[in-house]
């Protein structure tokens, strides 16, 4: 379904002085035990449960503890909310208070989600952490630096926390128990430096482009580079006078573009520049409506191994979206590009993901295949191939990375002076990433 887009103009509530009831312990003489929880999205909505600690070791010997079952028949953002006016209390962001931890004990590996809301029912979206261990208590930390207080007409300060102790599509019921809910300063707060020197000017032709964000180009109009359905942070800056557009603490973050959509079917390639220091996969998905409509006609995703803290230049054949074996879903292709109306970033580390973007284009090939396969391109061989794969281009090769259908990098090198050995990798269709200079080509991979 097409996400209606919701334009907000941020401004700071009013410098009044409020705090929350925390830490938020459960315990019979302290805070959140006798508050109101209600559960949502669950199937049938078990109650959140104030129980006896179920193993009161490591990190967390406390005497009471919530628990929360998650159903399998439950929304994978089964979660459950304080009261309004009654149980909190009133606060605003400050440099006191944003960084949130809260203590778990899991049985599996899923996301912890964490957000808040005023009375109007104003809130940005969840941030959603990670646990890392199982069947042992472990704390978890929420960076909610970048998050913005509520506009002023909007309700209000902040007086509901939400929890989604189990954010994932599950196959069984799983029971969480969580703790000690606390508000903090954000030594972290900062975030990592980001790259010294802008993204690659652009040397297409503008009668062969089609610009969203560029310093290049004339840019065509977009409804929010960040959508209210975005799991992630934006923030606008200028890197050596050039605009360029952070996205941080991402799961998944959504650009809408609907008055007008775009019809892409004269163009080639998609286009981005990418920089980040800790992205272990980035994804770029395309999404493509009926003209006038909210039917969806196709989505393609595709992923990608980044260099790290150095930019990288994406230019994706847009064909490359409707080819099963390359897209991470292939139940999703994007047969039709003549209303596309989202472009989805994502990645990981899920939830922490920091990426900074520039050149966001749809442009036209213009120079012929053959000559894009030999200027730009590269060659590899044999193809399909049992034990060794030859890459050859007439530019300089940096970097070779193989890929599995899930997106998990089997094979790396930087070393192309003589052929990859691949008889080490099971039969079947990889993705192989080539770097060259500031240009990464992809192509397909069958395996004998």
């Amino acid at each position: 379904m097409m996400y209606k887009t919701t334009i907000i103009l941020f401004m700071l509530v009013s410098t009044l002085v409020f705090s929350q009831n925390a830490p938020i312990d459960f315990e019979d003489d302290g805070i959140g035990a006798n508050w109101t929880w209600t559960v949502f999205e669950n199937d049938t909505d078990p109650d959140l449960e104030i129980i006896d600690n179920p193993d009161p070791s490591g990190i967390n010997t406390s005497s009471k503890v919530a628990k929360f079952t998650a159903l399998e028949t439950g929304q994978p953002f089964a979660g459950c909310e304080s009261e309004h006016g009654a149980d909190l209390g009133s606060f605003v962001w400050n440099e006191d208070n944003t960084s949130i931890t809260i203590q778990v004990w899991k049985s599996e590996i899923s996301d912890v989600g964490i957000k808040f809301a005023n009375p109007n029912g104003w809130a940005q979206i969840e941030l959603k952490v990670a646990n890392t261990v199982v069947n042992e208590w472990e704390e978890l930390t929420f960076d909610f630096s970048g998050y913005m207080n509520p506009p002023d007409g909007e309700g209000g300060p902040l007086d509901q926390i939400i929890v989604f102790p189990d954010f994932q599509d599950r196959t069984s019921e799983n029971v969480v128990y969580f703790d000690n809910i606390s508000f903090g300063t954000n030594d972290g707060s900062e975030p990592d430096e980001g790259p010294m020197t802008a993204a690659p000017t652009p040397t297409e032709d503008e009668d062969d482009v089609y610009s969203l964000f560029s310093n290049t180009y004339t840019d065509q109009p977009v409804d929010t580079w960040l959508t209210p359905w975005s799991a992630g942070q934006l923030e606008d800056l200028q890197i050596e006078g050039v605009d360029t557009k952070r996205y941080f603490n991402v799961d998944f973050v959504g650009i809408e573009t609907t008055n007008p959509q775009i019809d892409a079917t004269e163009y080639d390639f998609f286009h981005v520049d990418v920089w980040s220091n800790n992205a272990e996969l980035f994804r770029v998905k395309l999404v493509n409506f009926e003209p006038g409509t909210t039917d969806l006609e196709g989505q393609g995703e595709i992923a990608f191994d980044l260099a790290d803290s150095e930019w990288v230049s994406l230019q994706i054949p847009l064909n490359d979206f409707a080819d099963a074996d390359l897209v991470t879903d292939s139940g999703n292709l994007l047969n039709n590009r003549d209303a596309i109306s989202q472009i989805i970033f994502s990645g990981n580390p899920i939830g922490n993901l920091e990426v900074y973007i520039d050149n966001v284009y749809f442009s036209k090939e213009s120079m012929s295949s053959e000559e894009f396969e030999t200027e730009v391109g590269f060659s590899m061989y044999p193809n399909p191939a049992r034990n060794m794969l030859t890459i050859k281009s007439k530019l300089q090769v940096d970097e070779v990375s193989i890929f599995d259908m899930s997106g998990r990098q089997v094979k790396n090198s930087k070393n192309l002076n003589s052929p990859l050995d691949i008889s080490n990798l099971k039969e079947g269709v990889y993705m192989v990433t080539t770097k060259m200079g500031d240009h990464m080509v992809v192509k397909k991979l069958i395996k004998q």
